[in-house]
């Protein structure tokens, strides 16, 4: 019987595995390919949707999936998240044009909205607290395969069959898994819920997310108006007093507020949240900077990035040692503040900051995040009730999706503003030319002769991105302060 079981469990977890990896590739593999898919379906205008409508469809869905786990089991919203985005993933193989692309790639984010956050709790079901740890940082492996291979993958498949088998990848992997978890997971039965669906939640939930998505992808956009961010703005406001009033409301809502009212769940939410929006900077901005300032080819500068992923999987391996001696604050605090001090030095350095701290400063941001979001994702769970397990799961993953995408849009709009006061203090350099500046290798006389004056307008916008995220630091760590707990989570 025993044997039978730890079969079980192998399976499983190889199940996990390839779900977690094809999910996190997809991110990597699309970048890589989006050039030549912008390219075939002409589709420049609208290429920033190819990621936004995903993001959107897997943030909105997260919650529901994640309600629905803890009502009907974690199996069968596995499988049919599973289904979707292998769906989701063969139309977009086979889209003829951007637009096409765009609507199956929101398939697919419905698909993801489940895959993501269900592995988690499967984790959470299947191993103690004690064991927890090690399997989500075996887990996180595949995540750190995928940030290292993706584009390696991508570029192989752009090069010798087609942009199309970038999608039509995932399908004989979603089968796979669909196979193992079939046979493998067992779980008990759950009684489906009786009370009704909070169709209003779920309506003005759906309506908060896509309102705040929409106002920070127009937040980054160089060619800001007021008057649509208000509306927006406002729009979003009106979502939010809906969905607060029919939470209050509901009989079995979407989203139970009672369980922010567990301080050490919220401060893991919140910490989790600032942190992921924090990793946009360095992904986003290092590769900028060493191909703007050093003119470094994209391939070196990508690799600047790369020991993040790394020590992120190391990292993770021993936050099992780590929460049997200490308490969550114990052990968030001092790792934001030395995180938080090597990033310090960016918003002072010059022209000629050495190159190799960039490589530094990624590994000791990945092993930060291997260890602090390890931590989140195991005490939200242990903090809550069994019943709930699934739902919190969801909410972590949902504000680190929504984290990312905010904070996407906050460094854009601070660096876009940045470099545009300086354009507007020097007449003879116009935006034109810092954009041919940054993305590639430009050797045009023009260039040449103001090459340190675009250099420092450059610089200032990314002085200033990353004091914003030395502000993100120390909000986490005064939320972590008002932590009162003091006792190891057990």
């Amino acid at each position: 019987m025993n044997e039978n079981k730890h079969s079980s469990l192998l399976l499983i977890m190889i199940a996990i595995f390839i779900a977690t990896f094809m999910t996190s590739v997809e991110t990597t593999i699309v970048t890589t390919a989006l050039p030549t898919i912008i390219s075939k379906l002409d589709g420049l205008s609208m290429q920033s949707w190819v990621f936004a409508m995903y993001l959107l469809t897997m943030a909105i869905s997260t919650p529901i999936y994640g309600k629905l786990s803890d009502q009907i089991g974690r199996k069968p919203i596995f499988m049919i998240g599973l289904i979707v985005f292998c769906v989701g993933s063969f139309l977009c193989g086979i889209s003829s044009n951007i637009y096409s692309l765009i609507l199956f790639r929101a398939i697919q984010g419905f698909g993801a909205g489940a895959i993501v956050p269900v592995t988690y709790t499967i984790i959470a079901d299947l191993f103690s607290y004690e064991k927890r740890s090690n399997m989500l940082a075996m887990n996180n492996t595949a995540w750190g395969i995928s940030a290292l291979m993706g584009p390696i993958i991508g570029g192989f498949i752009v090069d010798k069959l087609n942009w199309h088998w970038i999608f039509f990848i995932n399908v004989p992997l979603g089968v796979i898994v669909l196979f193992l978890v079939w046979i493998g997971l067992k779980e008990n039965k759950h009684t489906v819920s009786k009370e009704p669906i909070d169709v209003k939640g779920v309506l003005s939930l759906s309506g908060l997310l896509v309102s705040l998505l929409l106002l920070f992808q127009m937040l980054g956009n160089q060619h800001l108006t007021i008057i649509p961010i208000l509306i927006i703005g406002l729009i979003f406001i009106a979502f939010i007093i809906c969905f607060y009033k029919s939470e209050k409301q509901a009989i079995d809502p979407i989203i139970p507020l009672t369980l922010f009212k567990n301080q050490l769940f919220t401060i893991e939410i919140i910490t989790a949240s600032l942190l992921s929006g924090m990793q946009v900077g360095f992904q986003v901005y290092f590769p900028i900077w060493l191909q703007s300032i050093y003119k470094v080819p994209a391939t070196v500068a990508g690799l600047a990035v790369t020991p993040s992923p790394v020590m992120w999987l190391v990292a993770s391996f021993f936050v099992g040692a780590l929460v049997k001696r200490f308490s969550p604050k114990q052990i968030t605090i001092p790792i934001v503040i030395i995180q938080m001090l090597f990033y310090v030095p960016l918003i002072f350095a010059g022209i000629n900051f050495p190159m190799f701290i960039f490589y530094i400063i990624s590994g000791v941001t990945g092993a930060g995040l291997g260890i602090v979001i390890t931590i989140n994702i195991l005490v939200a769970q242990e903090v809550v009730t069994e019943k709930d397990i699934g739902m919190a799961t969801s909410i972590l993953t949902l504000g680190r999706s929504l984290g990312q995408t905010i904070m996407t849009g906050i460094f854009g709009l601070i660096f876009n503003v940045a470099i545009n006061r300086s354009l507007g203090q020097d007449s003879r350099i116009n935006s034109q030319q810092i954009n041919k500046f940054i993305s590639a290798n430009q050797n045009s006389s023009t260039n040449m002769v103001y090459i340190n004056d675009m250099k420092k307008i450059i610089l200032n916008g990314m002085h200033l991105v990353f004091i914003a995220t030395l502000i993100l630091f120390i909000i986490i760590f005064f939320v972590n302060l008002r932590d009162k707990n003091k006792e190891i989570i057990k």
